[in-house]
């Protein structure tokens, strides 16, 4: 599918409607020679040399032209707000639909693309498909009509001063095709330096509490003024393409006047043309000259329209390599997995770099995993697999004795419940964050989770309870206090796998073992624990101890410090010699 056959796939939804308006426009433009015939016929046959004016029919035909333009009025009045609803609908619709394919790609999508830039494909770009459907599809089709209807009723008025007009024709269309050829690939430049300053400041307003702390507003003020001025300079080079082409539009519409009142002047005075002929064609001449003017602009939005077209479908046709199963039973993908999970001579890599090689355990439902391992040793990735948020290159990942690949998706995740290090809190009540998985779940149920993470009394002595609202990302809140929000949000998913990465990192000792008293006491849940504090994972019935990638030592607390290797130097550094004996 081409950029522009994906376009129409939403198009042709409102194509009658369209059409309908196009109809509208096309009366309009009929009754658009109306005026200019009656205004040559008052010139000639009421007024004439002005010796036997007939005052009787004048005011006739002057009611006339007021009708013919009310009428008109009225027309466009509804074809314009049809076409505005209808551009409306389409983008809505268009909106609606990349935004759910947004939401469909998988990680490896978001780690080569920028927010900013996918957020222009929401708005600038949407805004060039609006303004297309509601302005520059009517407009263009009436302007050709017009040039065509006025033309033909000049021919019939006097086909010489018809031909003198038509002469500037072949000069229009040359003078559209050189700007429609230079004009496409620098509005291509010009949504990409968008896109670029848009991202940009969408990362620089996220972070702008590293920026203040490092105090470099000045450093990014001039990366900004760099961004900006390729925009402008983009912009810049845009304009001297139309700035260039549309005077000669004008020159060309002047210079039909010019040869109107030369020529037809020139006639009238030796008696070719009677003066309300010339009125009548001069008439006709505004509905030419029209066309011409808007030539450039039109060229210019046509481009901008098919680029903004083109950047978001590059967007959307981009395939996730992570998708749901074909094959197997729809009820056996369905069900809700069990807490065990099995990796079978899993290994994976990014980029030709080895991060996981030859794993290999198996974890039964409702015991304790602990991870550890050196910062870069994988410990994340295990868990991007158990999810898969990515595929593995080689073996086996099993959720509940079934290949991760083989079910569904959202059942799978649905069963994880996950509470990461890098906490994202949305703009909205703490209740609403942590009932986040289930919106609809009893208070109660909300308060229960936030007393197992320890976040009930801390969230009390907000001015509104758990009514109080969070900024973005949970401005205002202290790393350990988002850090329990966000393992309460995890415990009310109630999910078969409970994931903690690094979750307790933000807080104290005494509230770490709190939490780590109230997940022992949750049944039924497998718990996968990453951390950097034996304290985090000493209890767990299965520790696996991460080295390069590969699994270096795995086995109980006191299993593991009989060994003497990774997870004893460790706890040595932690606790010390006397609490090793």
């Amino acid at each position: 599918m081409t950029a522009m056959k994906w376009f129409y796939s939403y198009f042709k939804k409102y194509q009658w409607r369209m059409i309908i308006g196009l109809v509208m426009v096309t009366i309009t433009s009929v009754l658009a020679i109306v005026n200019p015939r009656i205004t040559g016929f008052i010139v000639d046959d009421i007024i004439g040399d002005g010796s036997n004016i007939r005052l009787d029919l004048l005011p006739r035909f002057l009611l006339l032209m007021i009708g013919v333009t009310l009428l008109r009025a009225g027309l466009r009045f509804i074809f314009l707000w049809n076409f505005e609803n209808c551009s409306q609908g389409l983008l809505y619709d268009m909106r609606d639909d990349v935004y759910r394919n947004l939401l469909a790609k998988d990680f490896a999508f978001y780690n080569s693309h920028r927010t900013g830039d996918l957020m222009s494909r929401q708005t600038g770009d949407m805004m060039a498909i609006r303004h297309f459907m509601s302005y520059v599809c009517y407009s263009t089709y009436e302007c050709i009509l017009l040039f065509s209807i006025s033309l033909f009723m000049m021919f019939t008025v006097d086909w010489r001063i018809a031909l003198a007009m038509l002469a500037v024709l072949p000069f229009t269309l040359i003078n559209t095709i050189i700007q429609s050829k230079n004009v496409k690939p620098k509005f291509g430049n010009v949504r990409e330096r968008f896109s670029s300053l848009n991202a940009f400041a969408q990362e620089n307003i996220s972070g702008n509490r590293v920026v203040k702390a490092f105090a470099k507003e000045g450093y990014e003020i001039s990366k900004f003024d760099t961004e900006n001025t390729e925009y402008r300079d983009s912009e810049l080079a845009a304009s001297k393409i139309w700035v260039r082409h549309v005077p000669i539009f004008e020159l060309l519409a002047n210079l039909l006047t010019f040869v109107l009142m030369l020529a037809g002047g020139l006639m009238v005075i030796n008696g070719q043309m009677t003066l309300g002929n010339m009125a009548m064609i001069n008439g006709y001449l505004w509905m030419l000259d029209a066309p011409l003017r808007m030539a450039g602009w039109l060229v210019n939005d046509w481009h901008r329209f098919t680029t903004s077209v083109e950047k978001i479908y590059a967007t959307i046709e981009v395939e996730p390599e992570i998708k749901n199963p074909v094959t197997g039973s729809v009820d056996e993908n369905m069900k809700k997995p069990e807490g065990s999970v099995e990796f079978k001579n899993v290994s994976y890599s990014i980029d030709g770099e080895q991060i996981l090689k030859n794993i290999n355990f198996k974890i039964e439902p409702g015991q304790k995993v602990g991870i550890i391992g050196a910062t870069g040793a994988g410990k994340t990735s295990l868990i991007n697999l158990m999810c898969r948020f990515y595929d593995v290159d080689s073996g086996e990942v099993l959720v509940g004795g079934r290949n991760v690949k083989d079910m569904d998706l959202r059942v799978l995740r649905q069963s994880i419940g996950m509470a990461m290090q890098d906490v994202f809190l949305f703009s909205d009540t703490i209740e609403g964050n942590i009932a986040y998985a289930k919106p609809d779940c009893p208070f109660e149920r909300v308060e229960w989770a936030a007393k197992v993470a320890d976040a009930h009394d801390f969230i009390m002595q907000m001015p509104e309870g758990y009514d109080t609202i969070v900024g973005e990302r949970g401005v205002g809140l202290s790393g350990g206090q988002k850090q329990r929000i966000s393992l309460a949000r995890a415990l009310l998913k109630e999910p078969s796998i409970l994931v903690l990465d690094d979750t307790t990192s933000a807080v104290d000792m005494e509230t770490e073992s709190q939490i780590q008293d109230a997940l022992a006491r949750i049944e039924n849940e497998t718990v996968f624990i990453i951390a950097h504090r034996i304290s985090s994972i000493k209890d767990a019935d299965v520790i696996i101890v991460l080295s390069d990638g590969e699994i270096a030592e795995m086995g109980n607390h006191d299993e593991l410090i009989q060994k003497k290797g990774y997870y004893y130097t460790v706890f040595m550094h932690q606790y010390g010699e006397h609490d090793a004996a």
